[in-house]
């Protein structure tokens, strides 16, 4: 990260904010690849195939820029800002369905004492307090993502969202929120019927030294599709220098939460499934050799019970089989700033389709400034 200090070549209303201790931090992500994928077996009832090689945007981290700003209000408060873009590094296109600040944008208060509140578009607590303890493989990292098993923690994002995350207090920390709207502005009521699909988010993190844990709930009300739908995650980690485990279990019901993609096959986002009912398990391993990391996961998504209506109809039925999914990388430092990495991974019955199977072979450079 860059900071950039407000200097005599601005406006004086922005000198001012000099003087009252304001800072603008500038950052982002860079990653680009070469990837090779193969999906084969059943889909929606029918045959399906694909094979893609060629160039990889976002192999291990999503492409991003984004602002940070600080303003000292005095008695340890301050201002905070954040606004965040995610691109396609191979095209130059906006992602979140191509909202400018589509990867974050609140602003709030801050307070060592009290803690911190935001507004705004921001993450679930599940993928805040995910990406401090699973850190076995990224967000991005493709169908290895946690959240190809763990919806719930695969970097939901809410709009319209009042978030509070209480200060570390002897290693715990707390955060609850509420969106007023998930997906676009809000609408109210009509005639007396509310509109707005809403959601709650809850998480409790424990850290001190070695040892790391959580576990978060989340739940939308799906007002235009009559569904509420709901999952609960509980991590661990331990760091034994030689290496570090993770560990994660959930369970999620009545559908999707974030969408995760297996080349053109997608579960969607904000899906609503009426029935489905499953468990999520997840061991990882992250270990220091040389200069870089290797990095190991099992993760399986395992159906007790299949929607009876959705529109995403591979959800539907009680023929759902169990998603495993299978992964091995090695990430290479270059300098403080810049790495390589390389993964494999290999998923069977994906969104649980019988005999439906995807290979991932992938291969990339990250920089962060």
């Amino acid at each position: 990260m860059k900071k950039i200090l407000l200097g005599s070549a601005l406006s004086v209303g922005c000198l001012n904010f000099v003087h009252a201790d304001t800072s603008v931090t500038l950052y982002g992500v860079l990653d680009a690849g070469i990837t090779h994928q193969r999906i084969s077996g059943m889909w929606d009832g029918s045959p399906y195939s694909s094979k893609s090689t060629g160039l990889l945007s976002g192999g291990q981290s999503g492409n991003r820029w984004g602002l940070k700003v600080t303003e000292s209000l005095g008695n340890g408060t301050a201002a905070v800002v954040q606004l965040e873009s995610g691109f396609e590094l191979t095209t130059g296109e906006s992602k979140q369905g191509g909202r400018l600040f589509g990867r974050q944008a609140t602003l709030g208060l801050q307070n060592k004492s009290w803690g911190r509140i935001d507004v705004g578009r921001q993450t679930n607590m599940a993928s805040k307090f995910r990406s401090k303890v699973l850190d076995t493989m990224d967000s991005s990292y493709n169908q290895l993502a946690v959240g190809a098993s763990f919806s719930s923690m695969n970097t939901v994002r809410y709009d319209n969202m009042v978030l509070y995350q209480s200060p570390n207090v002897n290693g715990f920390q707390a955060g609850v929120g509420y969106s007023f709207a998930i997906d676009g502005e809000q609408v109210g009521s009509i005639n007396g019927e509310k509109k707005d699909n809403t959601a709650l988010t809850s998480g409790l993190r424990y850290g001190n030294g070695p040892f790391e844990a959580f576990i978060t709930y989340d739940q939308i009300k799906l007002r235009t599709q009559d569904t509420t739908m709901r999952a609960w995650s509980l991590g661990m980690a331990y760091d034994f220098d030689i290496l570090k485990l993770s560990m994660a279990v959930g369970n999620t019901r009545n559908g999707w939460f974030a969408g995760q993609d297996f080349a053109s096959i997608s579960s969607g986002s904000f899906v609503a499934a009426d029935g489905l009912d499953f468990n999520s398990y997840l061991i990882g391993i992250n270990a220091p050799i040389g200069k870089g990391n290797i990095r190991a996961m099992w993760q399986m998504a395992d159906p007790s019970h299949g929607a009876q209506r959705s529109r995403r109809s591979a959800f539907v039925g009680d023929n759902l089989d169990t998603q495993q999914i299978f992964s091995l990388g090695y990430t290479y430092k270059l300098s403080k700033r810049t790495n390589l990495y390389a993964y494999g991974s290999y998923a069977r019955h994906v969104l649980f389709q019988k005999d439906l199977t995807s290979k991932l072979v992938s291969a990339g450079i990250r920089h962060r400034f």
